[in-house]
């Protein structure tokens, strides 16, 4: 099944979602959709009241000081449709603001639940553009389709209603013109529906490709690769450029329907009027006053009216739509519209935490089994344990799953089978990457976000005990740096060493460390190392490396070859 053509059941998920956001803010809503019918209520006193106003006026010759009242009446009539009409328009607003934010939320949070294991297959460009964008393009669908939907679908037939009694070939005139709008409506939509799925899918592999290209952009440099890229990137754009104006030719072209059979059933209305009035259609048509008339001429336009505001925010529902296909695609499922909780890290239902474990045990594992997110085997049952005081180094070759193990141990990913026993609290571990993330800020900043009381003297100390004080004293700044997003600014070693800092200003009982000097030479590793030791004294610490010296200055070391874990005992 391609990404531009979802089944009929996936397609059924997707409307019934989408139909029923409204819930998650009902009030707002509701009112949002009232406040539009009540609006039509108003209109038809208003019409018939401004009608009878001109009948006197020019039939009757009743002088315009004795038509003050009502003129007043129409006036405040006037005001207070439009009263109605903006406060519906606000509490759309309003609520599709709510049903974005939450819905933001739930899909954020769902992205952080499923761990690195989940969002590492995904462009970083998709994931933010589904955050962003595809969630932004329901705004359209809530503020101004829904609530047009219902008053087309109510306020056209309630008008010819209203006006049987006051002349019933207008009415028949209306129930029969006006139901050709939305059927010529919902042909061009098909084609709408497809173009923005297009539109959709197009703009989200711009993004992932963009992105994409950002981040690697000093790799692509050394390669040689950059007027390569902008090519694949301007290609991309153009690609973006052709989907959008095809999504506006087929909006243009409803609309332009939609005017002409409007315009056809407004002139038909009064053609018939004009015609009954000269006495061309016979006796039976010739009877009807002035207020008549024109009550029926006043009030034809807004037969119509919610049919072009649907018509005109058709292509809204169109952008929807291709906006839950899209989610749904990348998330495989859509977040229960009645649950406005967030979604909790994803993790095995085996996962126990317990008092602290005798014989200084940390973590106990027992026949504990773990998978790639496609179902391969990282690693075959094994038993092992990660005690305080018993430093471990874990060996193996690159990709054989040792990161997996860590993001594992962490909670970042769900294993597969086994017991796994955390003697330990949720925030009683560290885990430090082999690309730690720095965020926006100065230095002090990063080194506070672990420990916010810290002192000068602490922040220092912990420096020295990363060997990252020289080069902090060497900035501008010092401590007061400010660095780029990703660490921009130092070196991969530097920003290496500043996570390490980090680790010397909290209190953990698991240290898990993968690759923490990779990037350092022999005499740094060495201090580095045997300052991770001191820190973990009284601690479980595993660390993954390649380093044999390393793995040497920790003692114990175990092997991950065959899809098992082997121990070597010092």
């Amino acid at each position: 099944m391609s990404q531009e053509t979802p089944s009929k059941a996936d397609a059924a998920i997707q409307s019934r979602w989408l139909m029923r956001l409204w819930k998650i803010s009902p009030l707002a809503m509701m009112w949002a959709i009232g406040a539009p019918l009540i609006a039509g209520g108003v209109l038809v006193f208003q019409a018939w009241t401004l009608a009878q106003t001109l009948d006197q006026a020019i039939r009757l010759s009743v002088a315009p000081s004795e038509l003050w009242g009502q003129m007043l009446l129409i006036a405040s009539l006037i005001a207070l449709r439009a009263l109605l009409i903006w406060s519906g328009e606000m509490a759309a607003s309003k609520a599709s603001e709510h049903i974005k934010q939450q819905l933001r939320q739930q899909f954020f949070s769902e992205l952080l639940a499923r761990g690195p294991a989940w969002s590492r297959q995904t462009p970083t460009g998709s994931l933010t553009t589904a955050i962003l964008d595809q969630v932004q393009a329901l705004d359209g669908y809530l503020q101004r389709f829904l609530p047009a939907t219902i008053s087309a679908a109510i306020l056209p037939l309630a008008f010819a209603i209203i006006i049987i009694p006051v002349d019933w070939v207008v009415a028949l005139l209306f129930l029969i013109s006006a139901p050709l709008i939305p059927l010529f409506m919902a042909l061009i939509g098909m084609r709408a529906e497809a173009a923005n799925q297009k539109h959709q899918l197009v703009l989200s592999r711009l993004s992932g490709v963009f992105a994409d290209r950002i981040r690697g952009l000093f790799t692509l440099a050394l390669m040689g690769r950059t007027q390569d890229e902008v090519d694949s990137v301007h290609s991309a754009s153009k690609s973006l450029s052709s989907a959008t104006m095809k999504v506006l030719r087929i909006a243009f072209l409803s609309s332009a329907v939609l005017e002409l059979f409007a315009a056809l059933g407004v002139a038909g209305v009064a053609v018939y009027i004009g015609l009954s009035y000269l006495g061309m259609l016979g006796e039976s048509f010739s009877g009807f006053t002035l207020q008549h008339g024109l009550f029926c001429l006043l009030l034809a336009p807004e037969v119509y009216n919610p049919l072009r505001q649907m018509a005109a925010s058709y292509h809204d529902r169109a952008t929807a739509k291709a906006a839950v296909q899209a989610l749904h695609q990348l998330y495989e499922q859509l977040p229960d519209y009645t649950d406005t909780s967030l979604a909790q890290p994803v993790k095995s239902p085996l996962i126990q935490r317990q008092a602290p474990g005798t014989n200084g045990i940390v973590l106990q594992a027992r026949q504990f089994a773990l998978q790639t997110p496609q179902g391969r085997d990282i690693l075959l049952p094994s038993n092992f344990d990660l005690c305080i005081n018993k430093p471990v180094a874990l060996m193996g070759e690159s990709g054989i799953g040792k990161t997996s193990l860590l993001e594992t141990i962490a909670g970042l990913r769900p294993y597969g089978s086994g017991e796994l026993v955390q003697y330990f609290a949720e925030n009683e571990y560290v885990l430090i990457g082999q690309q730690p993330f720095i965020g926006l800020g100065s230095i002090r900043q990063f080194l506070l976000a672990v420990n916010p009381q810290a002192t000068e003297e602490q922040l220092w100390t912990a420096l020295e005990q990363a060997q990252a004080a020289n080069f902090v004293k060497s900035l501008a700044q010092g401590l007061d740096t400010v660095l780029g997003t990703r660490g921009h600014g130092v070196s991969g070693g530097q920003a290496h060493r500043l996570a390490l800092a980090r680790l010397f200003l909290t209190n953990p009982k698991l240290v898990l460390l993968d690759e923490p000097t990779a990037y350092l030479d022999g005499q740094t590793r060495d201090a580095v190392t045997r300052a991770i030791l001191r820190f973990a004294q009284g601690r479980a610490l595993l660390v993954v490396t390649h380093d044999e010296e390393m793995a040497a200055s920790i003692g114990q070391v175990w092997h991950i070859q065959n899809q098992r874990i082997y121990k070597d005992m010092p």
